[in-house]
């Protein structure tokens, strides 16, 4: 290593510490709720970012099919549901990922949002794969939201 040349390592370790120290002072000042149980947490943050993902999924997927594929359901509805429901979902990850103080109020609109996506794609799921999975996938994220809300 030339002289003067900075050892990434080692500034990686440094500003990692400084992080540390700070989120330290941070927490001092202002504390903010922060999840217990890290395991259940991730676990519920990857639901939600799941749940986004098949919202996502099952919007553009409406969006694609002509009418002869949407079976002649109006499927307008669907879409802005899960459009909805992937932004709040995806929020709702973020949030409890940095410890927000809002998290209990976000993961209770989540579930509402999840519940109403989950219901109108039900309508659709017996004719449309991706409906019938974004459903599913709404209403774990809908119930693991309401149980992590409870909890706080």
């Amino acid at each position: 290593m030339k002289t003067g040349a900075i050892n990434p390592a080692l500034l990686a370790s440094r500003l990692y510490t400084l992080w540390l120290t700070r989120l330290n002072i941070v927490q001092t000042i202002n504390p903010i709720p922060v999840m217990t149980d890290m395991t259940h947490a991730q676990n519920h943050t990857d639901t939600c970012f799941e749940c986004a993902e098949a919202c996502e999924r099952c919007a553009t997927a409406c969006l694609e099919m002509g009418d002869q594929d949407s079976q002649h359901h109006n499927m307008t509805a669907c879409i802005k549901l899960c459009r909805d429901c992937a932004d709040i979902c995806t929020l709702c990850g973020r949030l409890e990922a940095r410890g927000s103080q809002f998290m209990q109020q976000y993961m209770q609109l989540c579930a509402d949002v999840c519940e109403a996506c989950a219901t109108e794609c039900e309508k659709h799921a017996d004719h449309h794969a991706h409906c019938k999975a974004c459903a599913e996938a709404c209403r774990r994220c809908a119930a693991e939201c309401r149980a992590m809300a409870n909890q706080m």
